[in-house]
């Protein structure tokens, strides 16, 4: 991209595909500001009918009914190893299954109990590490498992609360582990900051790469679209972050300079009557059906809040080329259902998932929209294919991986 010298200088840049009398315009502009470049984005994409990117089905793993090995209880999460083994953390049943890249069932590790390589409450995503080591953390049991890639367990490390408390994990393809860690044993919770650190597979944090105030879903669990922190590491360990009152993605670089701000053009859209009745209607059946008593059921409603507006997004990934996909937000009234009865207690990425995805190029030009199919959570993107979570109309979990379609040059230039 050609550096600009001026905030005051702004360049309209032509499209990625623009070529003779079909010539499409980018309708945005760069500027530079102090040596940040600054990407304004309409909210009118660069692809047209004939480039833009799809996605299709590649490969489901799961059933509702038959061979127990590919039956799920409740995922918590995917990952993939260097092999292209498929790794699926099933928190009712305690364990890891094992699948091959064309979805075979190889093995399981672990098991309930507290034991070497044993689960309590497997939680988060789990992640692989150098040497194809895989974390899977352990709420009840205070710890982090490790194994090693014969499935066998490597031994764990302790989860001290006083020194941060894990809320999230991403990790490039070539094993670099990044976890955001909450403080929620401080007393000046006020003033309190979160911590986004690198950390080895024996649980030592080797670098903190941005502190970042606590969100308000985080620290209370009782806001719901209250403006959260979102972020993510690319495989050339940029790290992307944006709070999610305004369309704002920020790049910085592995030595933790910002280098790029990418905005998008968005309405700010007030959460509904019917919004708020949608959700409150689903928390009560949530309630209900755990067993509690009607005046139980009233006390916890009555400590749960809504945000006068939805955020300006979901979250956002790396995705292939450079490319970043921003999630939209969905309102309650707009799900069917099924979608609906699929939401748990947090209202967090791997819950509230939109369908429609907006797409930057490498560059943080607008590309446009990638639809993904309704009830999938994406979970992690390795090159072309994205691995994530499919719920059926019987809520039914299945492990599918999707492909990207298109030229994924476009979003490299």
């Amino acid at each position: 991209m050609q550096s600009l010298k001026s905030a005051s200088v702004v360049l309209f840049a032509c499209s990625i595909v623009a070529c003779g009398g079909g010539e499409s315009r980018w309708a945005g502009a760069v500027a530079d500001s102090a040596g940040v470049t600054i990407v304004s984005n309409a909210d009118v994409g660069l692809w047209t009918e004939a480039d833009r990117w799809t996605v299709e089905e590649d490969l489901r793993i799961g059933v509702r009914e038959g061979d127990p090995d590919y039956q799920f209880g409740e995922i918590v999460g995917i990952t993939t190893d260097s092999r292209g083994r498929i790794f699926v953390v099933d928190r009712q049943a305690k364990h890891i299954k094992v699948f091959s890249p064309e979805g075979v069932y190889e093995q399981t590790i672990g098991g309930p109990g507290g034991g070497p390589g044993e689960l309590a409450v497997p939680s988060f995503e789990p992640v692989i590490g150098a040497g194809d080591t895989l974390l899977v953390h352990d709420r009840r049991n205070r710890r982090v498992n490790r194994y090693a890639p014969d499935g066998s367990s490597a031994g764990s490390f302790r989860v001290v609360i006083e020194e941060g408390v894990a809320w999230k994990y991403r990790a490039t393809s070539s094993g670099v582990i990044a976890e955001q860690l909450v403080y929620p044993a401080r007393d000046d919770a006020e003033n309190a900051m979160d911590a986004i650190v690198i950390r080895a597979t024996d649980g030592t944090v080797t670098d903190t790469l941005m502190k970042l105030p606590t969100g308000q879903t985080v620290s209370s669990g009782r806001t719901v679209y209250h403006p959260e922190a979102a972020w993510d590491l690319t495989d050339d360990m940029q790290l992307l972050f944006g709070v999610n009152d305004e369309y704002r993605i920020s790049t910085y670089s592995s030595a933790g300079e910002l280098e790029r701000i990418v905005t998008k053009q968005w309405e700010r859209r007030p959460v509904s009557d019917r919004d708020r009745e949608v959700l409150t209607t689903h928390l009560e059946a949530l309630f209900v059906g755990q067993g509690r008593p009607p005046g139980a059921v009233a006390r916890l409603l009555s400590q749960w809040q809504f945000s006068e507006f939805f955020p300006a997004f979901q979250t956002f990934r790396s995705g292939p080329a450079g490319s970043i996909w921003v999630q939209r937000v969905q309102p309650p009234s707009e799900m069917n259902e099924e979608e609906v009865g699929a939401l748990e207690l947090w209202w967090n990425e791997d819950e509230a998932s939109a369908p429609d995805w907006d797409v930057f190029d490498s560059e943080g030009r607008y590309l446009g929209v990638v639809t993904m199919p309704r009830m999938f959570t994406p979970k992690i993107f390795r090159g072309d294919k994205i691995y994530g979570i499919w719920r059926d109309e019987f809520n039914v979990q299945y492990v599918v991986r999707l492909r990207i379609v298109g030229d994924l040059a476009v979003g490299a230039t």
